[in-house]
Protein backbone atom coordinates (compact mmCIF):
# COMPACT_ATOMS: atom_id res chain seq x y z
CA UNK A 1 0.00 0.00 0.00
CA UNK A 2 3.17 2.25 1.31
CA UNK A 3 4.80 1.49 -2.29
CA UNK A 4 1.53 2.76 -4.20
CA UNK A 5 0.75 5.47 -2.22
CA UNK A 6 4.72 6.85 -3.13
CA UNK A 7 4.29 5.98 -6.47
CA UNK A 8 0.90 7.09 -7.23
CA UNK A 9 1.44 10.60 -5.07
CA UNK A 10 4.44 11.27 -7.56
CA UNK A 11 2.66 11.01 -10.69
CA UNK A 12 0.01 12.88 -9.30
CA UNK A 13 1.86 15.51 -8.37
CA UNK A 14 3.81 15.46 -11.34
CA UNK A 15 0.31 15.89 -14.04
CA UNK A 16 -0.45 19.05 -11.70
CA UNK A 17 2.34 19.91 -13.01
CA UNK A 18 4.50 20.39 -9.19
CA UNK A 19 7.95 20.97 -10.33
CA UNK A 20 9.98 17.38 -10.22
CA UNK A 21 11.74 18.46 -7.38
CA UNK A 22 8.79 19.54 -5.06
CA UNK A 23 6.63 16.00 -6.21
CA UNK A 24 9.77 13.53 -5.17
CA UNK A 25 9.74 15.60 -1.88
CA UNK A 26 5.98 15.93 -0.89
CA UNK A 27 5.39 12.33 -1.94
CA UNK A 28 8.28 10.57 0.14
CA UNK A 29 6.87 12.82 3.25
CA UNK A 30 3.56 11.33 2.16
CA UNK A 31 4.91 7.85 2.64
CA UNK A 32 6.67 8.56 5.57
CA UNK A 33 3.91 9.82 7.36
CA UNK A 34 1.48 6.99 6.63
CA UNK A 35 4.04 4.35 7.69
CA UNK A 36 4.17 6.48 11.14
CA UNK A 37 0.68 7.16 11.54
CA UNK A 38 0.77 5.98 14.97
CA UNK A 39 3.10 7.82 16.94
CA UNK A 40 3.87 11.33 17.50
CA UNK A 41 4.53 13.78 14.60
CA UNK A 42 4.23 10.82 12.15
CA UNK A 43 7.88 10.23 11.98
CA UNK A 44 8.31 13.41 10.00
CA UNK A 45 11.42 14.49 11.47
CA UNK A 46 12.82 12.27 9.00
CA UNK A 47 12.26 14.55 6.21
CA UNK A 48 14.45 17.17 7.44
CA UNK A 49 17.49 15.14 8.31
CA UNK A 50 17.36 13.19 4.76
CA UNK A 51 16.85 17.20 3.46
CA UNK A 52 20.05 18.06 4.81
CA UNK A 53 21.58 14.91 4.32
CA UNK A 54 21.19 14.65 0.73
CA UNK A 55 22.51 18.28 0.56
CA UNK A 56 25.70 17.74 2.84
CA UNK A 57 28.10 15.47 0.72
CA UNK A 58 31.38 16.81 -0.41
CA UNK A 59 31.17 15.86 -4.23
CA UNK A 60 28.26 18.10 -4.94
CA UNK A 61 30.05 20.95 -4.05
CA UNK A 62 31.74 20.62 -7.30
CA UNK A 63 28.08 21.09 -9.26
CA UNK A 64 27.62 24.97 -8.73
CA UNK A 65 31.08 25.38 -9.40
CA UNK A 66 31.05 23.30 -12.54
CA UNK A 67 28.03 25.63 -13.49
CA UNK A 68 29.69 28.46 -12.93
CA UNK A 69 32.80 27.72 -15.00
CA UNK A 70 30.35 26.77 -17.98
CA UNK A 71 28.72 30.54 -17.69
CA UNK A 72 32.04 31.91 -17.59
CA UNK A 73 33.40 30.22 -20.40
CA UNK A 74 30.58 30.50 -22.42
CA UNK A 75 30.83 34.52 -21.59
CA UNK A 76 34.67 34.47 -22.44
CA UNK A 77 34.83 33.90 -26.02
CA UNK A 78 36.08 30.89 -26.15
CA UNK A 79 33.48 28.96 -28.09
CA UNK A 80 34.20 31.35 -31.08
CA UNK A 81 37.36 31.34 -30.78
CA UNK A 82 37.74 27.21 -30.99
CA UNK A 83 35.31 27.28 -33.96
CA UNK A 84 37.70 29.39 -35.61
CA UNK A 85 40.13 27.19 -34.43
CA UNK A 86 38.51 23.80 -35.98
CA UNK A 87 37.22 26.10 -39.29
CA UNK A 88 40.96 26.16 -39.81
CA UNK A 89 41.83 22.73 -39.69
CA UNK A 90 38.68 20.81 -41.24
CA UNK A 91 38.12 23.80 -44.04
CA UNK A 92 35.31 24.36 -45.86
CA UNK A 93 32.80 22.53 -47.66
CA UNK A 94 29.35 20.68 -47.54
CA UNK A 95 28.56 19.12 -43.86
CA UNK A 96 32.19 20.54 -42.15
CA UNK A 97 30.13 23.38 -40.06
CA UNK A 98 27.82 20.45 -38.38
CA UNK A 99 31.25 18.81 -38.21
CA UNK A 100 32.70 21.56 -36.49
CA UNK A 101 29.93 21.88 -34.13
CA UNK A 102 30.28 18.36 -33.00
CA UNK A 103 34.24 18.93 -32.47
CA UNK A 104 33.78 22.08 -30.76
CA UNK A 105 31.14 20.28 -28.38
CA UNK A 106 33.34 18.00 -27.31
CA UNK A 107 35.83 19.66 -26.31
CA UNK A 108 33.90 22.65 -24.42
CA UNK A 109 32.40 19.24 -22.49
CA UNK A 110 36.11 18.88 -21.21
CA UNK A 111 35.40 21.97 -19.41
CA UNK A 112 32.22 22.69 -18.12
CA UNK A 113 30.22 19.22 -18.26
CA UNK A 114 26.80 20.75 -18.75
CA UNK A 115 24.67 20.19 -21.97
CA UNK A 116 22.88 23.27 -22.11
CA UNK A 117 25.30 25.43 -21.36
CA UNK A 118 27.58 23.69 -24.24
CA UNK A 119 24.25 24.58 -26.61
CA UNK A 120 24.05 27.84 -25.33
CA UNK A 121 27.63 28.77 -26.31
CA UNK A 122 27.63 26.56 -29.29
CA UNK A 123 24.84 27.39 -30.32
CA UNK A 124 25.61 31.57 -30.04
CA UNK A 125 27.97 31.13 -32.60
CA UNK A 126 27.33 28.08 -35.11
CA UNK A 127 23.68 28.59 -35.52
CA UNK A 128 23.46 32.01 -37.36
CA UNK A 129 27.16 30.48 -39.17
CA UNK A 130 25.02 27.83 -40.36
CA UNK A 131 22.17 29.31 -41.62
CA UNK A 132 24.36 31.61 -43.39
CA UNK A 133 26.47 28.52 -45.17
CA UNK A 134 22.81 26.93 -46.31
CA UNK A 135 22.38 24.72 -43.48
CA UNK A 136 17.94 24.57 -42.40
CA UNK A 137 17.86 25.81 -39.32
CA UNK A 138 15.89 23.27 -37.77
CA UNK A 139 18.71 20.78 -39.12
CA UNK A 140 21.78 22.99 -37.21
CA UNK A 141 19.69 22.80 -34.32
CA UNK A 142 19.22 19.10 -34.09
CA UNK A 143 23.20 18.85 -34.91
CA UNK A 144 24.24 21.39 -31.83
CA UNK A 145 21.91 19.99 -29.04
CA UNK A 146 22.86 16.49 -29.88
CA UNK A 147 26.42 17.56 -30.09
CA UNK A 148 25.77 19.26 -26.55
CA UNK A 149 24.94 15.84 -25.41
CA UNK A 150 28.44 14.17 -25.07
CA UNK A 151 29.28 17.25 -22.62
CA UNK A 152 28.15 14.81 -19.61
CA UNK A 153 30.31 11.75 -20.78
CA UNK A 154 33.33 13.57 -21.46
CA UNK A 155 34.70 14.34 -18.35
CA UNK A 156 33.85 16.66 -15.95
CA UNK A 157 30.27 15.41 -15.62
CA UNK A 158 27.56 16.63 -13.15
CA UNK A 159 25.84 13.50 -14.13
CA UNK A 160 28.78 11.78 -13.01
CA UNK A 161 29.41 13.79 -9.57
CA UNK A 162 25.64 13.12 -8.61
CA UNK A 163 26.45 9.12 -9.40
CA UNK A 164 28.90 8.80 -7.53
CA UNK A 165 27.22 10.05 -4.52
CA UNK A 166 24.33 7.72 -4.96
CA UNK A 167 27.07 4.94 -5.82
CA UNK A 168 29.58 4.45 -3.31
CA UNK A 169 31.32 1.30 -5.44
CA UNK A 170 31.69 4.11 -8.21
CA UNK A 171 34.41 6.83 -7.45
CA UNK A 172 34.81 10.11 -9.48
CA UNK A 173 38.03 9.80 -10.78
CA UNK A 174 37.09 6.27 -12.64
CA UNK A 175 33.48 7.35 -13.61
CA UNK A 176 35.27 10.67 -15.50
CA UNK A 177 38.15 8.38 -16.96
CA UNK A 178 35.71 5.74 -18.07
CA UNK A 179 33.52 8.47 -19.62
CA UNK A 180 36.23 9.74 -22.02
CA UNK A 181 35.89 7.10 -24.54
CA UNK A 182 32.49 6.14 -24.74
CA UNK A 183 31.80 10.12 -25.23
CA UNK A 184 34.52 10.06 -27.93
CA UNK A 185 32.65 7.41 -29.65
CA UNK A 186 29.59 9.18 -29.56
CA UNK A 187 30.64 12.22 -30.85
CA UNK A 188 32.59 10.05 -33.87
CA UNK A 189 28.63 8.27 -34.21
CA UNK A 190 27.08 11.96 -34.39
CA UNK A 191 29.42 13.20 -37.09
CA UNK A 192 28.93 10.24 -39.43
CA UNK A 193 24.85 10.71 -40.09
CA UNK A 194 25.62 14.13 -39.91
CA UNK A 195 28.13 14.71 -42.71
CA UNK A 196 25.88 12.08 -44.47
CA UNK A 197 22.57 14.00 -44.03
CA UNK A 198 24.21 17.40 -45.16
CA UNK A 199 25.83 15.81 -48.50
CA UNK A 200 22.78 13.79 -49.61
CA UNK A 201 20.53 17.35 -48.92
CA UNK A 202 22.74 19.34 -50.38
CA UNK A 203 22.98 21.75 -47.44
CA UNK A 204 25.71 24.16 -47.01
CA UNK A 205 26.07 24.70 -50.83
CA UNK A 206 27.12 28.24 -49.40
CA UNK A 207 29.58 27.08 -47.32
CA UNK A 208 32.51 26.34 -49.60
CA UNK A 209 32.50 30.06 -50.72
CA UNK A 210 32.81 31.36 -47.04
CA UNK A 211 36.82 32.13 -45.91
CA UNK A 212 39.12 30.10 -44.43
CA UNK A 213 40.60 31.31 -41.37
CA UNK A 214 44.42 31.57 -41.19
CA UNK A 215 45.63 28.34 -38.95
CA UNK A 216 48.01 30.06 -36.82
CA UNK A 217 46.30 32.83 -36.01
CA UNK A 218 43.17 31.37 -34.99
CA UNK A 219 45.53 29.01 -32.98
CA UNK A 220 46.95 31.59 -31.14
CA UNK A 221 43.75 32.74 -30.06
CA UNK A 222 41.97 30.14 -29.14
CA UNK A 223 45.19 28.57 -27.08
CA UNK A 224 44.11 29.72 -23.33
CA UNK A 225 40.88 27.73 -24.34
CA UNK A 226 42.79 24.66 -25.54
CA UNK A 227 44.88 24.77 -22.19
CA UNK A 228 41.39 24.79 -20.13
CA UNK A 229 41.04 20.85 -20.21
CA UNK A 230 44.76 20.44 -19.40
CA UNK A 231 45.05 22.37 -16.53
CA UNK A 232 41.67 21.03 -15.18
CA UNK A 233 41.64 16.92 -16.10
CA UNK A 234 45.57 17.23 -16.04
CA UNK A 235 45.84 18.48 -12.46
CA UNK A 236 43.08 16.20 -10.91
CA UNK A 237 45.59 13.14 -12.64
CA UNK A 238 48.78 14.42 -11.27
CA UNK A 239 46.80 14.61 -8.16
CA UNK A 240 47.91 18.74 -7.12
CA UNK A 241 43.75 18.69 -6.36
CA UNK A 242 40.31 16.62 -6.19
CA UNK A 243 37.01 16.89 -8.74
CA UNK A 244 35.85 19.46 -6.55
CA UNK A 245 39.12 21.59 -6.13
CA UNK A 246 39.47 21.37 -9.44
CA UNK A 247 35.97 22.78 -10.19
CA UNK A 248 37.30 25.96 -8.00
CA UNK A 249 40.45 26.23 -9.88
CA UNK A 250 38.58 26.37 -12.94
CA UNK A 251 36.47 28.91 -11.77
CA UNK A 252 39.34 31.19 -11.33
CA UNK A 253 40.78 30.29 -14.49
CA UNK A 254 37.84 31.33 -16.88
CA UNK A 255 37.60 34.61 -14.77
CA UNK A 256 41.85 35.12 -15.70
CA UNK A 257 40.82 33.85 -19.18
CA UNK A 258 38.19 36.49 -19.59
CA UNK A 259 38.68 39.38 -17.57
CA UNK A 260 43.02 39.49 -18.40
CA UNK A 261 43.43 37.97 -21.51
CA UNK A 262 40.25 38.03 -23.96
CA UNK A 263 38.59 41.08 -21.96
CA UNK A 264 35.40 39.49 -22.43
CA UNK A 265 34.41 39.60 -19.06
CA UNK A 266 33.65 43.03 -17.18
CA UNK A 267 32.96 43.34 -13.52
CA UNK A 268 29.32 44.57 -13.63
CA UNK A 269 29.28 40.90 -15.84
CA UNK A 270 30.08 38.85 -12.71
CA UNK A 271 26.75 39.72 -10.89
CA UNK A 272 24.35 38.55 -14.11
CA UNK A 273 27.33 35.29 -14.99
CA UNK A 274 26.83 34.71 -10.96
CA UNK A 275 22.96 35.19 -10.55
CA UNK A 276 22.04 32.90 -13.55
CA UNK A 277 24.87 30.04 -12.11
CA UNK A 278 23.30 30.24 -8.90
CA UNK A 279 20.14 30.06 -9.75
CA UNK A 280 20.47 27.06 -11.71
CA UNK A 281 22.77 25.07 -9.15
CA UNK A 282 20.25 26.18 -6.27
CA UNK A 283 17.53 24.45 -8.90
CA UNK A 284 20.20 21.07 -9.12
CA UNK A 285 20.86 21.07 -5.64
CA UNK A 286 17.22 21.35 -4.01
CA UNK A 287 16.34 18.75 -6.90
CA UNK A 288 18.84 16.50 -5.37
CA UNK A 289 17.70 17.48 -1.33
CA UNK A 290 14.46 16.37 -1.79
CA UNK A 291 14.68 13.36 -3.80
CA UNK A 292 16.62 12.34 -0.63
CA UNK A 293 13.60 12.01 0.51
CA UNK A 294 12.07 9.91 -1.70
CA UNK A 295 14.80 7.72 -1.42
CA UNK A 296 14.34 6.89 2.25
CA UNK A 297 11.12 6.39 1.70
CA UNK A 298 11.88 3.61 -1.07
CA UNK A 299 14.89 1.92 0.82
CA UNK A 300 13.20 2.39 4.43
CA UNK A 301 9.65 1.30 4.22
CA UNK A 302 9.87 -1.91 1.86
CA UNK A 303 9.37 -0.22 -1.51
CA UNK A 304 13.28 -1.60 -2.76
CA UNK A 305 12.59 -5.27 -2.34
CA UNK A 306 9.68 -6.63 -3.92
CA UNK A 307 10.55 -4.68 -7.62
CA UNK A 308 13.87 -5.99 -7.42
CA UNK A 309 12.69 -9.32 -6.97
CA UNK A 310 9.83 -9.36 -9.10
CA UNK A 311 12.16 -8.27 -12.04
CA UNK A 312 14.92 -10.76 -11.05
CA UNK A 313 12.60 -13.88 -10.44
CA UNK A 314 10.28 -12.59 -13.79
CA UNK A 315 11.97 -15.73 -15.71
CA UNK A 316 14.17 -13.13 -17.99
CA UNK A 317 17.54 -13.84 -18.12
CA UNK A 318 20.48 -11.01 -17.30
CA UNK A 319 20.51 -9.82 -21.31
CA UNK A 320 16.54 -9.12 -21.33
CA UNK A 321 16.52 -7.47 -17.93
CA UNK A 322 19.48 -4.97 -19.16
CA UNK A 323 17.54 -4.24 -22.61
CA UNK A 324 14.51 -3.83 -20.46
CA UNK A 325 16.21 -1.20 -18.14
CA UNK A 326 17.64 0.55 -20.79
CA UNK A 327 14.47 0.64 -22.83
CA UNK A 328 12.83 2.29 -19.76
CA UNK A 329 15.18 4.52 -19.61
CA UNK A 330 15.13 5.83 -22.79
CA UNK A 331 11.44 6.26 -22.57
CA UNK A 332 12.06 8.49 -19.43
CA UNK A 333 14.48 9.98 -20.44
CA UNK A 334 11.58 12.05 -23.41
CA UNK A 335 10.35 13.24 -19.94
CA UNK A 336 12.35 13.44 -17.22
CA UNK A 337 15.97 15.42 -17.01
CA UNK A 338 18.77 13.42 -16.16
CA UNK A 339 19.52 14.51 -12.64
CA UNK A 340 15.72 13.04 -11.59
CA UNK A 341 16.54 10.16 -13.54
CA UNK A 342 19.28 9.27 -11.54
CA UNK A 343 17.99 10.32 -7.76
CA UNK A 344 14.83 8.44 -8.38
CA UNK A 345 15.79 5.13 -10.36
CA UNK A 346 19.09 4.40 -9.14
CA UNK A 347 18.16 3.59 -5.37
CA UNK A 348 15.78 1.01 -7.41
CA UNK A 349 18.23 -0.31 -9.64
CA UNK A 350 21.42 -0.64 -7.19
CA UNK A 351 19.82 -4.44 -5.98
CA UNK A 352 19.02 -5.24 -9.71
CA UNK A 353 22.97 -4.51 -10.21
CA UNK A 354 24.34 -6.45 -7.22
CA UNK A 355 22.55 -9.17 -8.25
CA UNK A 356 23.80 -9.67 -11.64
CA UNK A 357 27.27 -8.48 -10.58
CA UNK A 358 27.36 -5.76 -13.08
CA UNK A 359 30.51 -3.35 -12.81
CA UNK A 360 28.53 0.12 -11.07
CA UNK A 361 31.56 2.30 -13.07
CA UNK A 362 30.27 0.53 -16.77
CA UNK A 363 26.27 0.57 -15.79
CA UNK A 364 26.91 4.81 -14.67
CA UNK A 365 28.69 5.16 -18.38
CA UNK A 366 25.22 3.18 -19.35
CA UNK A 367 22.95 4.99 -17.86
CA UNK A 368 24.56 8.29 -18.50
CA UNK A 369 24.59 7.19 -22.19
CA UNK A 370 20.86 6.98 -21.84
CA UNK A 371 20.46 10.57 -19.91
CA UNK A 372 22.36 11.83 -22.79
CA UNK A 373 20.28 10.71 -25.60
CA UNK A 374 17.31 12.00 -23.71
CA UNK A 375 18.67 15.60 -23.72
CA UNK A 376 17.97 15.70 -27.23
CA UNK A 377 14.78 13.31 -27.74
CA UNK A 378 11.51 15.02 -27.68
CA UNK A 379 9.44 15.79 -26.20
CA UNK A 380 11.46 17.17 -22.71
CA UNK A 381 14.64 17.52 -24.66
CA UNK A 382 16.43 20.70 -22.61
CA UNK A 383 19.55 20.83 -25.21
CA UNK A 384 16.82 20.42 -27.85
CA UNK A 385 14.94 23.39 -26.16
CA UNK A 386 18.02 26.09 -25.98
CA UNK A 387 19.01 25.51 -29.23
CA UNK A 388 15.47 25.52 -31.07
CA UNK A 389 15.12 29.01 -29.05
CA UNK A 390 18.18 30.12 -30.73
CA UNK A 391 17.78 29.01 -34.04
CA UNK A 392 13.95 30.15 -34.10
CA UNK A 393 12.46 27.08 -34.73
CA UNK A 394 9.99 24.72 -33.14
CA UNK A 395 10.94 21.96 -31.28
CA UNK A 396 8.43 19.53 -33.64
CA UNK A 397 10.27 21.17 -36.45
CA UNK A 398 13.98 18.83 -35.48
CA UNK A 399 12.34 15.53 -35.24
CA UNK A 400 12.88 14.45 -38.66
CA UNK A 401 16.44 15.22 -37.93
CA UNK A 402 17.10 14.35 -34.27
CA UNK A 403 15.81 11.05 -35.09
CA UNK A 404 18.68 9.85 -37.04
CA UNK A 405 21.06 11.47 -34.31
CA UNK A 406 19.21 9.35 -31.58
CA UNK A 407 19.84 6.20 -33.48
CA UNK A 408 23.37 7.33 -34.38
CA UNK A 409 24.12 7.78 -30.06
CA UNK A 410 22.28 4.31 -29.76
CA UNK A 411 24.44 2.57 -31.66
CA UNK A 412 27.47 3.91 -29.19
CA UNK A 413 25.67 2.90 -26.48
CA UNK A 414 25.39 -0.50 -28.00
CA UNK A 415 29.16 -0.60 -28.22
CA UNK A 416 29.90 0.34 -24.83
CA UNK A 417 27.48 -2.67 -23.26
CA UNK A 418 28.58 -5.23 -25.86
CA UNK A 419 32.55 -4.34 -25.47
CA UNK A 420 32.36 -3.11 -21.63
CA UNK A 421 36.24 -2.46 -22.16
CA UNK A 422 35.11 0.28 -23.80
CA UNK A 423 34.27 2.32 -20.64
CA UNK A 424 36.64 0.32 -18.21
CA UNK A 425 39.86 0.44 -20.15
CA UNK A 426 40.83 3.56 -19.03
CA UNK A 427 40.38 3.56 -15.24
CA UNK A 428 41.68 0.60 -15.04
CA UNK A 429 44.91 1.40 -16.92
CA UNK A 430 45.05 5.47 -14.99
CA UNK A 431 44.58 2.74 -11.41
CA UNK A 432 41.12 3.96 -10.39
Amino acid sequence: MIATLLFTAFAVFLLAGVPVGAALGLAGAAAIALANADTQWFGLLAVPQNFYAGLGKYPLLAIPMFVLVGSIFDRSGVAARLVNLAVAIVGRGPGMLPLVAIGVAMFLGGISGSGPATAAAIGGVMLLAMQRAGYPPAFSASVVAAAASTDILIPPSVAFIVYSVLVPGASVPALFAAGMVPGILAGLALAIPTVWLARRHRMGQLEAALPRPPFWRSLRDAAWGLAAPVVILGGMRAGWFTPTEAAVVAVFYGLFVGMAIHRTIRVRDLFVILRESGELSAVILLVVSLAAIFAFSLSTLGVIDPITNAIVHSGLGENAVLALLILMLIVLGMFLDGISIFLIFVPLMMPILRHYHWDPVWFGVILTLNVAIGQFTPPMAVNLMVSSRIAGVRMEDTTGWVLWLVGAMCVAMLCVIVWPQLALWLPTYLGY
